[in-house]
């Protein structure tokens, strides 16, 4: 069915695990200035990324089995209580991808909602018991 509005089919979101990719990794990566479709990625730099793995305030955070699982568990029930539809969804050890209709919701809001919902179901699991987050700060956004 085409949509002929502002609101999109479905957003993606991607979210990183704390302290999995640094600027200056080898991979490349992307700030406010380096963001756009198609255009290249910071280089990595090597001292830039020791500098950055220092300036950890926590180890870096990564999704065992039984994280992924909750994790996907949590986003699965906030789709569910609010009524948006997963088209796909994948959990991966340092990473989450997932598709989803939100309707006319605030695609800010609903990434802030989803990494919350995770990080609540987490902690219930009793697999979360820092009290800082297990997510790296914002992440990624793509109206489909």
């Amino acid at each position: 069915m085409w949509n002929d509005t502002d609101t999109p089919l479905a957003v993606f979101f991607t979210f990183r695990c704390y302290g999995t990719w640094l600027h200056g990794d080898e991979r490349g990566s992307v700030d406010r200035n380096h963001n756009k479709y198609a255009t290249p990625r910071i280089e990595g730099n090597p001292n830039w990324r020791k500098y950055n793995e220092k300036s950890l305030l926590h180890p870096p955070v990564s999704l065992n089995a039984a994280r992924r699982k909750s994790v996907e568990k949590a986003i699965r029930q906030l789709c569910e209580i609010r009524g948006w539809r997963i088209l796909a969804i994948n959990i991966r050890t340092n990473h989450v991808h997932v598709v989803i209709a939100i309707g006319e919701k605030n695609p800010k809001d609903a990434l802030i909602a989803v990494k919350a919902n995770a990080t609540r179901q987490l902690r219930e699991d009793s697999l979360w018991i820092e009290e800082h987050s297990p997510w790296a700060d914002k992440g990624s956004r793509r109206n489909l």
